[in-house]
């Protein structure tokens, strides 16, 4: 029987962190590897916005190599560990509790917008946030971070105000939090400027 490309992932990653193994896998953790599932993130960003479908799935690869690197770390905690096959079938199972349109029950999307309101009030109720901002990465870029923070202002009804630059000459802080403000509105400012920064690159080569 064949192997499938998972289960060969799986025991390659077993073998690079058992005994007589890689030294340098052997010695990695999950703060070590943060570094490099940001990196390999953005690479995996680069390939999608080329639109290069080889470049994809290489870099697609790459983001996979993270998880089953870091489940491997996870199974080596015999008492709070946890599996690659525990990873996936919980992910299976939120999926299947945020759309109750399609699992069996009487909830009813018509539209995405439907399908994004039932997401968050599942998430929700899951989550049993104290905070509407109550799981937004500090670790996000700024400009994101600020839109995510709009966002879930703005889907929790809540009014807010303009901060003030406390420092008059800080132009540049408050362009961009208005920058961050058209990216809540639906605007993907951060690509906007990937975009902008490609063509320049490419204009210099």
């Amino acid at each position: 029987m064949m192997t499938s490309g998972l289960e060969q992932l799986r025991n390659v990653m077993n073998t690079l962190r058992s005994p007589g193994g890689c030294p340098w896998d052997a010695l990695q953790t999950h703060e070590t590897l943060v570094q490099y599932l940001i990196e390999e993130t953005y690479e995996l960003v680069d390939a999608i916005e080329s639109g290069v479908k080889q470049d994809i799935r290489e870099e697609l690869g790459d983001v996979l190599l993270q998880v089953f690197f870091h489940s491997r770390i996870a199974e080596e905690d015999l008492q709070h560990g946890f599996t690659i096959d525990d990873v996936a079938r919980e992910v299976a199972e939120k999926l299947v509790r945020r759309h109750p349109h399609v699992f069996g029950s009487d909830a009813v999307a018509v539209d995405d917008q439907d399908v994004e309101a039932n997401w968050q009030r599942v998430k929700t109720e899951e989550k049993s946030r104290a905070h509407v901002l109550d799981g937004v990465p500090h670790s996000m870029p700024a400009i994101a971070q600020l839109g995510k923070i709009l966002k879930r202002l703005e889907n929790a009804g809540r009014q807010y105000e303009n901060v003030k630059p406390k420092d008059p000459d800080d132009h540049v802080g408050w362009i961009l939090y208005h920058v961050a403000e058209l990216q809540a509105s639906s605007r993907d400012a951060d690509r906007e400027l990937r975009d902008r920064v490609r063509e320049l690159r490419d204009s210099l080569a």
